[in-house]
């Protein structure tokens, strides 16, 4: 079997997986692309709220309130606010988060942001997305649905 009939039947079984899905997980991979694509666009861009800029408007209240908590949280455990550790405010810590993103190039800036999608659709999915099935789904999704949308 060659390696490109196998990333095929992989491409279908993760399509497949991901299309058996309840609604509500099928969203919360939308949301950690979402988002994560709206931190990559404010990269470049300062905004004054950043949480609010990164969280898209439509989203149920209930999974905004777990994303403005658990947000900060995932970029103060990647790291991404180590030159930042005295900050307690969740707007001072993101913000300091994406100047650190912006220092960052190439593989390692890919690595942080696939990272970061995972743990924030596992905060939208209310814990119900498992790290190894969201490192699949989500670029899976990304790759077919999200990139496709966006062309």
């Amino acid at each position: 079997m060659s390696i490109k009939s196998f990333l095929t039947k992989l491409w279908g079984a993760i399509k497949s997986l991901f299309n058996s899905f309840p609604d509500k997980l099928k969203a919360a991979v939308h949301i950690g692309i979402i988002i994560t694509e709206n931190i990559k666009t404010i990269i470049d861009s300062p905004i004054a709220d950043i949480l609010t800029a990164i969280i898209p408007g439509e989203i149920d209240d209930k999974i905004k309130q777990a994303l403005r908590a658990g947000i900060p949280v995932i970029l103060t455990d990647l790291k991404l606010t180590d030159q930042c550790s005295d900050l307690t405010d969740p707007q001072e810590i993101t913000k300091c988060a994406v100047e650190t993103l912006k220092t960052l190039d190439g593989e390692i800036k890919s690595a942080f942001l696939h990272n970061l999608s995972i743990l924030i659709a596992q905060v939208a999915a209310d814990g119900k997305l498992s790290w190894a099935d969201g490192v699949c789904i989500l670029e899976w999704y990304y790759q077919n649905k999200f990139k496709i949308a966006s062309k």
